[in-house]
């Protein structure tokens, strides 16, 4: 039994206490359930979700593990995932992160960025830049990209942000790049999906790069940068057409290659 009696607490202190406690059958929980109060059933209803929620994502964690827990298995320790954010806006850079998760350590809720709220892509990215082993982050402007084009911009952007690891990887899990760089590497489809490491290098690419949209918004307004962050919305294509091309457009990209041509 409890040194105090369940029944004298109010809703609000059995909501403190229920959040402290982690098995249901800890002896306070077990009493608990014995209280007939329609809100303290409503706060037990709520813990069993909660905890049926946290098991699933540690479950899909420990799946998104494979292939870090296979490079490590073949002896490497610091395996970087490695993803980019931008590669089809019509403005704007395209940004990669690198990320070097710890060993035995859940970040839990990882998945490819584009699938989490804004919310929890931001709460995660703080969580990833507090925890991780290394973050390195790379970008390529859109000027460069005209220059070189997207596909060895993203590459570009991809080695920079390797180079500005604090920490130097053994081991590299790629989101469907083949990048060539010096270090062993692996090639995964829809690795912001299967791997912990490269879904923790999406989001933190993503943030980083929709926050330069945002500031971009304050440099160049009428755009809407900020909510499109670049892609081409309609919102975006008609503020185009009206106030015509900013120097962070893609000048090769279509329609904005044409444009550019009925102006020569």
């Amino acid at each position: 039994m409890t040194e105090y009696s369940i029944n004298t607490l109010s809703i609000h202190e059995i909501e403190k206490l229920i959040s402290k406690i982690n098995s249901e059958n800890d002896p306070i929980f077990l009493e608990l359930k014995e209280d007939s109060r329609k809100g303290v059933q409503t706060l037990l209803n709520r813990w069993y979700k909660q905890k049926e929620l946290e098991k699933r994502s540690i479950k899909q964690y420990e799946k998104m593990s494979y292939h870090e827990i296979k490079a490590r298995q073949m002896g490497y320790h610091f395996i970087a995932g490695i993803d980019e954010v931008g590669r089809g806006p019509l403005a704007g850079p395209v940004v990669s992160a690198a990320v070097i998760l710890p060993k035995n350590h859940y970040i839990l809720g990882l998945n490819d960025s584009k699938k989490l709220t804004v919310n929890k892509r931001n709460q995660l990215y703080k969580q990833i830049i507090d925890e991780a082993v290394s973050v390195g982050i790379g970008i390529v402007t859109a000027k460069e990209i005209d220059e070189i084009n997207i596909l060895q911009a993203t590459k570009k952007s991809m080695l920079t942000a390797l180079q500005n690891l604090q920490v130097q990887p053994d081991f590299l899990l790629i989101d469907a790049v083949q990048l060539d760089s010096i270090y062993p590497e692996s090639s995964i489809v829809k690795g912001d999906m299967n791997s912990v490491s490269i879904a923790a290098a999406s989001i933190v690419a993503k943030v980083t790069r929709d926050q330069l949209m945002n500031d971009y918004e304050v440099q160049y307004p009428g755009y809407a940068f900020q909510e499109h962050k670049g892609y081409g919305t309609k919102k975006h294509l008609d503020a185009i057409s009206e106030l015509g091309p900013c120097p962070i457009h893609r000048t090769s990209f279509a329609p904005i290659k044409s444009l550019f041509k009925e102006r020569d």
